[in-house]
């Protein structure tokens, strides 16, 4: 394959130099345009400009052309560059066909997820191909039908063989997105490990709770949170989502969008750095966990030597070892909870209600914030009406 136009577009992370590359939304909207001008010109095409939204100019390679019953269709693969994508390598397929409706009609096949819950771009019921990549698509078949002078109506089906087993590994099923993967995009190009991309995806996913009534909800960091949710809490995970790394952007989340509360099951690990009024508790933003532990020691009453023991620790569980063994462990995590939820507070400026339950996956439950059994029986109520 020749060149895609992205030769010169990268970003630079940790002082790497990591390729951007194209979003399943410009697979789709260049297998459409390439798609139509077959169904026109009767030629098969082997590639296709597409300019992306972000004003990058695409040059990519058309695959599996095909004609057959008056319907054209073609394949683009898709390329992330650098950035870790479950959809990475699959072939984004468009079939296109005239039609007797004035207008164009986009439509899902195979491996194109369908939405089941309100609060998406898409209504229920439609295929998931959200609103960016579908006007890209549109207005890549008007290009082509006035280069034609073509006036009358296309139907574009986008598939993705593979995309419903790719869709296991992505937010869809969270979202109540079903039966494949989503055609996304909002500049064309993709951006290696995209901080704005997982955070849209949060956003997304608490927009979707809220349209369907929920406005408590479960918050928690990673897949150990969600597993002691379900499995010590007993909680219905209809009402829980993931936020990272993101505690603070999150919250900020949940204001503007009139939550009324959140309750924060996480890991010691991550959360103490929350008790020291770290917001994003990535290691590379901040780590201090030895010092914050020690911190809540001596406040519990530990003596300095235990202090300076902890200090030397590496793990968080360690750590709470020695607390064990010297009889601080209790009283040091609930002053690390209630610190927790000051700066939990402090973030939201108290428009909702925020608690937290810290747990260690070695020592179980540590403690809980004096409001949080409240807020849980409130959670648990929401998900059974």
């Amino acid at each position: 394959m020749g060149k895609t136009g992205l030769e010169t577009t990268y970003v630079l992370k940790n002082n790497k130099r990591l390729r951007c590359g194209y979003t399943t939304g410009s697979c789709a909207a260049a297998a459409a345009k390439a798609a139509a001008i077959m169904l026109f010109s009767g030629c098969v095409q082997r590639e296709v400009s597409l300019m992306t939204p972000r004003g990058i100019l695409l040059c990519l390679e058309i695959l599996d052309a095909r004609f057959e019953n008056g319907r054209a269709s073609c394949a683009v693969r898709k390329d992330g560059g650098d950035d870790p994508d479950a959809t990475n390598g699959l072939l984004v397929y468009a079939a296109v066909t005239c039609s007797e409706e004035p207008d164009i009609l986009i439509d899902g096949g195979e491996g194109v997820g369908r939405v089941t819950r309100k609060g998406l771009q898409q209504p229920v019921g439609a295929a998931a191909i959200n609103e960016v990549p579908r006007q890209m698509i549109r207005e890549a078949v008007e290009e082509v039908c006035r280069d034609f002078e073509y006036r009358g109506g296309m139907k574009v089906v986008i598939s993705v063989p593979g995309g419903a087993e790719a869709a296991k590994k992505t937010f869809n099923p969270r979202l109540g997105i079903e039966g494949g993967i989503s055609i996304l995009g909002t500049s064309g190009i993709v951006v290696p490990m995209s901080e704005e991309a997982l955070l849209s995806s949060i956003r997304l996913e608490m927009e979707m709770h809220k349209a369907n009534g929920r406005k408590y909800l479960i918050l928690t960091p990673g897949n150990y949170g969600e597993a002691f949710a379900g499995n010590e809490l007993h909680v219905d995970l209809s009402n829980a989502m993931k936020c990272s790394n993101y505690v603070g952007q999150t919250l900020d989340m949940a204001v503007e969008l009139e939550m009324k509360g959140i309750l924060f099951v996480a890991h010691i690990g991550k959360f103490i750095k929350v008790a020291g009024g770290i917001m994003n508790t990535h290691s590379r933003e901040a780590d201090a966990r030895a010092e914050l532990m020690a911190a809540f020691a001596l406040r519990a009453g530990a003596d300095r030597e235990t202090a300076c023991r902890i200090l030397e620790t590496e793990t968080t569980d360690e750590a709470l070892g020695i607390l064990k063994k010297a009889g601080f462990l209790r009283q040091a995590m609930e002053l690390a909870a209630e610190r927790a939820r000051y700066y939990l507070q402090h973030r939201v400026g108290g428009s909702l209600q925020t608690e937290a339950i810290l747990f260690s996956t070695e020592f179980g439950h540590l403690a809980q914030t004096a409001g949080a059994e409240e807020l849980l029986r409130t959670i648990r109520g929401s998900a059974q009406e």
